[in-house]
């Protein structure tokens, strides 16, 4: 009988044989020390890097198959590896192994999920309606509901894809653990049954349950909308109030010390007053001026007071006869001191109001 010799893989700095979970550890025990230590290393070695490198992973997990193959827990680690390396006959063999030596349930949607790989969705349906299947956790049994479902769409039996996953964990307020898969395995069969409208709004729940990223929903999103994907994945309203206050904030900056009012709304009055028709008689009780949707009213019968009231009788009759701000001009108002007594016809008040193109944008 030959023997297949395994070279031992290079191990990572620093992987220590205390890193592997306690109960993995009490499997060891039947080894002898040191081999106990080998394989727990290796089986370390394999979580690193299953993600950022399955192949390297699987040599790994290979090596510590080779030094415990009678152990369930080295079976079962070997087994989750390969498949994630997608050799998917050697992960079933492994995994099969992994249950007869273990007992209980076992990696079924695993197992499941590799029947469909490999071309067997009736198989992966068998596995789903296993009597191990009632010994599964919530979360494993919410994940052979998701192949169970990709199995029937193997099958083109969308609609019974669909319902088979309307089950009571299917509530987009809810945010477990699974939520993010269910949701996204959900959108993904109501697209493929042809209902786009409610697979849009389900990837739309997906993208606020998915807080890790775990899934491409904001992507798929993309692709059914046809616009781009914000960075948050979520395109939030009230952007224009924002910009809003803003706006509020420079006009508040504009506004003159001396009378309160604002000089951009005192320079828009003046326009108004020079293009109005002299010979009007009408006041207008308001003139509104309004700039990016937020409106400004100003009076202008409005008496402006100067410290140059206090001065004379006469000068402060004569500064009265001014009305209507007088005092003040376009660019800002003059300060008391260069104000001279003098007497301004007040102007008339334009027919309309707001004045032309200063309305609601």
């Amino acid at each position: 009988m030959t023997t297949t010799h395994v070279e031992e893989p290079d191990l990572p700095d620093g992987i220590t044989p205390g890193e592997l979970d306690d109960e993995a550890r009490r499997d060891l025990r039947g080894l002898q020390k040191d081999t106990a230590d080998v394989v727990a290393k290796h089986l370390v070695a394999a979580g690193m890097l299953v993600d950022e490198d399955p192949e390297q992973a699987l040599a790994h997990a290979r090596y510590a198959r080779r030094r415990a193959s009678r152990i369930a827990v080295v079976r079962e680690a070997a087994g989750i590896v390969a498949y994630h390396a997608g050799e998917w006959n050697e992960a079933l063999g492994e995994l099969r192994a992994a249950r007869r030596m273990g007992g209980g349930p076992g990696h079924l949607a695993v197992m499941a999920d590799i029947e469909r790989a490999l071309g067997r969705p009736e198989r992966a349906l068998e596995l789903v309606r296993a009597p191990e299947a009632k010994e599964l956790g919530k979360a494993e049994t919410i994940e052979l509901a998701i192949v169970a479902a990709g199995a029937r769409r193997d099958l083109g039996e969308f609609d019974a894809a669909v319902v088979g996953l309307q089950i009571p964990e299917l509530e987009p307020t809810r945010r477990e653990p699974w939520s993010p898969r269910l949701f996204y395995a959900y959108a993904d069969n109501l697209l493929a049954a042809g209902r786009e409208s409610d697979a849009l709004q389900w990837f739309v729940h997906t993208v606020d349950a998915d807080a890790d990223g775990e899934t491409d929903a904001g992507e798929r999103i993309a692709e059914l909308t046809g616009e781009p994907v914000d960075d948050d994945g979520v395109t939030f309203q009230g952007e224009d109030e924002v910009e809003l206050e803003s706006v509020d904030s420079d006009t508040d900056s504009d506004t003159d010390p001396d009378t309160g009012e604002d000089d951009g709304v005192v320079a828009d009055e003046a326009d108004t007053h020079a293009d109005a028709d002299a010979d009007t008689d009408e006041d207008a009780d308001e003139v509104t001026v309004s700039a990016t949707s937020a409106e400004v009213t100003v009076e202008p019968d409005a008496e402006v007071a100067t410290t140059a009231e206090v001065a004379t009788t006469a000068e402060a009759d004569a500064v009265q006869a001014g009305t209507t701000g007088g005092a003040e001009t376009a660019g800002g108002a003059e300060t008391a001191a260069e104000v001279e007594p003098v007497v301004v016809e007040p102007a008339d008040q334009p027919d309309e109001s707001p004045a032309d193109g200063a309305g609601d944008r």
